[in-house]
């Protein structure tokens, strides 16, 4: 809102909003910690025992500090605006979860993603082209590759999208630091790739709040972002893949959180509704299949996976952008 009041903003008006915002999250974070609800532990979860007693759900204020802020600093427009709408939406249900004494089923919690995924596919299908670039693809062959779909088929991919985006996010957060870490790491590849700068301001604030979670989520971590925060981030790096003008680029960005989470997800829809059992031997998410439950385990520490799975996403993110230069 207060880019209304000006023809032109200085310079460092984005480094300014941005510092604020992980300055607001970090205050916050701390003076709010022990406002949140508490971990009780996930069942079957390699370690659950360590998060036990942890505040839960401080998604609630880096997504309130940066819908809040990015309302008021960053270039308004009507489009935002709504997305802003969704993600608090996507933050609230996953708050309400995180702080319930009984965990809300898979299908409560599946269909109130889809409601949100549903509305952020149309906003966006409303405000931007329905043509799909294949960068990759375009950069691979030297020539230009695009499919214009019809709205009704976009925004039931989009929505697809965004779905996936929110429950494979959701998964990966589970060992201390990797769910942001990873998020930062794939929300700047996006950002050097959107062709927006409106919304790259966005993208910058976004990442400043999940910076200021993260200083109290590194581990040894005192705070777990809950389905507030996995849920609420997996809404909005669907836009983002979609804002870059080639929304399946999402998939080598974000390649570590589809094979962490997404396997996850794979192997219980088929033995739920097919009886099919597969990776029998493969403790999912993937990040509980390396590390350590026990001191004679000849697996990583959890500080290995977070550094290792973001290392392994790094590598891929700068393969892309060189592919896409």
């Amino acid at each position: 809102m207060v880019t209304l009041l000006f023809d032109k903003l200085p310079p460092f008006y984005t480094a300014v909003s941005a510092l604020l915002v992980f300055v607001l999250t970090f205050v916050l974070s701390n003076k709010l910690k022990h406002k949140l609800p508490v971990d009780k532990g996930r069942a079957y979860a390699v370690n659950a025992e360590k998060a036990k007693g942890k505040a839960r759900g401080a998604g609630i204020i880096f997504v309130s500090v940066f819908c809040l802020l990015a309302f008021l600093f960053a270039p308004f427009d009507v489009e935002y605006s709504i997305y802003l709408v969704f993600l608090f939406m996507a933050m609230m249900t996953g708050f309400l979860d995180d702080a319930s004494n009984i965990s809300w089923s898979d299908y409560k919690k599946g269909f109130l993603d889809l409601l949100i995924s549903v509305g952020t596919a149309i906003t966006f299908a409303a405000h931007n082209s329905t043509v799909i670039d294949f960068r990759l693809l375009s950069s691979l062959f030297g020539k230009n590759l695009s499919l214009e779909l019809p709205y009704v088929v976009y925004v039931i991919l989009a929505t697809i999208l965004i779905w996936m985006s929110i429950n494979v996010i959701n998964c990966t957060d589970g060992v201390d630091g990797l769910c942001t870490s990873l998020s930062i790491i794939c929300m700047f590849t996006f950002m050097l790739i959107t062709p927006e700068p409106d919304f790259v301001m966005y993208e910058v604030l976004f990442m400043f709040a999940m910076a200021g979670y993260l200083w109290y989520n590194a581990s040894p971590s005192i705070m777990l972002m809950g389905d507030a925060g996995s849920r609420t981030i997996g809404v909005f790096m669907a836009i983002a893949a979609m804002k870059c003008g080639d929304p399946l680029l999402f998939i080598p960005i974000c390649i570590v959180f589809i094979l962490d989470g997404g396997l996850g997800l794979v192997k219980v829809f088929l033995l739920r509704f097919f009886k099919i059992g597969i990776l029998k031997n493969t403790r999912t998410p993937l990040h509980d299949h390396f590390r350590k439950n026990r001191p004679e385990d000849k697996l990583w520490k959890d500080t290995h996976v977070v550094h290792r799975f973001c290392i392994i996403q790094f590598i891929i993110c700068m393969a892309v952008l060189m592919m896409l230069r």
